[in-house]
């Protein structure tokens, strides 16, 4: 689809502009609804409904709409809430601006949480409000890009990643800055650059924003290879460890083993996130079973070992929990840039 360029002021939001995305694929196959005003047109009555409810076969997503139980818990829980921003829409009779982490989601963004409520945009500045299980955030019309995807009005790219930069963790806003400095290419989206995401800051944030903003956008880089080294990365660094060379490249007498998430030369240390994707997903199985894949791994990670390298490993869980990933880099012997007790705030601010 194309991104909108301009909506008539009977929308009640007569202030877009044309968005630089380009054309967009729709990439979500969501799950049909069904909604509680159109129960009648199944035969169904609401005490139906609150009994397929009580036996599993359909799931409230939110007041008036139900989703099939198999289809929804077969949803990864990122999927689970983009199908709330979803019915969130279906319920609103006002047209709504989705943004930050709901935003986020429309855009294919990767973003730090599970919990997130739904979040949109406001134009009255009474400081935002929440109602229903929704978030209301107050944002000025004047230069504010909106751009249609998947059917929702959502803020663009730079303004959805600038903002949860804003109100994020720093570890935690490095992700999705990471993720838009590269291309996406299943969307068919070019990389942001820096220059960009600056120039997208002044006159909207206040200057503690700011700082926390352009904090991010320098230690972004393109070169992580997935959302959890984002995380890590960033982590690592606001535990104080030195910055670690990353998809560093290893060979052996047998040729090439294989490019590194992290490696410290100092140290003589890997760092390797396990993320599933590279266990269940066609992509990176490359026509492999999961336990081939497994297998395949543990090989490489023994070649790195025999050449001298101490490789040490973590996964999702090992991020969620606050200083597991800290413990075992400084377990496997990662240097420090600085003293421990140089890290002033243990809740990964900077």
């Amino acid at each position: 689809m194309r991104v909108a360029e301009a909506f008539p002021h009977s929308s009640g939001l007569p202030f877009w502009r044309k968005s630089p995305e380009g054309t967009v694929e729709c990439m979500t196959d969501l799950p049909p609804f069904l909604l509680s005003r159109n129960r009648e047109l199944h035969g169904l009555s609401a005490n139906d409904l609150a009994k397929r409810v009580r036996a599993g076969t359909l799931v409230r997503v939110r007041h008036g709409v139900y989703i099939e139980g198999p289809a929804w818990r077969a949803l990864q829980p990122w999927d689970q809430y983009r199908i709330r921003v979803q019915a969130a829409s279906e319920t609103f009779e006002k047209p709504t601006v989705f943004a930050r982490h709901s935003s986020a989601s429309v855009w294919g963004i990767p973003f730090i949480g599970l919990n997130h409520p739904v979040r949109a945009l406001t134009f009255k500045n009474d400081g935002g409000r929440s109602r229903a299980g929704v978030s209301r955030h107050f944002a000025a019309r004047a230069n504010l890009e909106v751009v249609q995807l998947e059917g929702l009005l959502v803020t663009g790219r730079v303004r959805t990643v600038l903002d949860l930069a804003a109100f994020s963790l720093f570890a935690e806003a490095v992700v999705p800055l990471d993720h838009v400095l590269r291309p996406d290419q299943d969307r068919r989206l070019p990389a942001l650059t820096k220059a960009e995401l600056e120039a997208g800051i002044d006159g909207i944030y206040s200057a503690a924003a700011a700082r926390r903003i352009r904090a991010a956008i320098a230690f972004a880089d393109p070169s992580s290879g997935s959302a959890g080294e984002s995380w890590s990365r960033a982590l690592i660094h606001v535990a104080g460890f030195e910055p670690p060379i990353l998809q560093q490249r290893f060979s052996d007498a047998g040729g090439l083993v294989g490019y590194t998430d992290f490696y410290w030369k100092e140290s003589a240390v890997v760092g390797e996130f396990d993320g599933e994707e590279k266990y269940v997903k066609a992509k990176f199985l490359d026509g492999r079973s999961s336990s081939q894949v497994v297998v395949a791994e543990k090989n490489r990670e023994n070649r790195i070992r025999a050449v001298g390298i101490n490789v040490v490993r973590w996964d999702w869980a090992d991020l969620a929990v606050p200083g597991t990933l800290e413990r075992k880099l400084a377990a496997a012997g990662v240097g420090r840039r600085r003293t421990r007790s140089a890290v002033l705030d243990r809740q990964n601010r900077l």
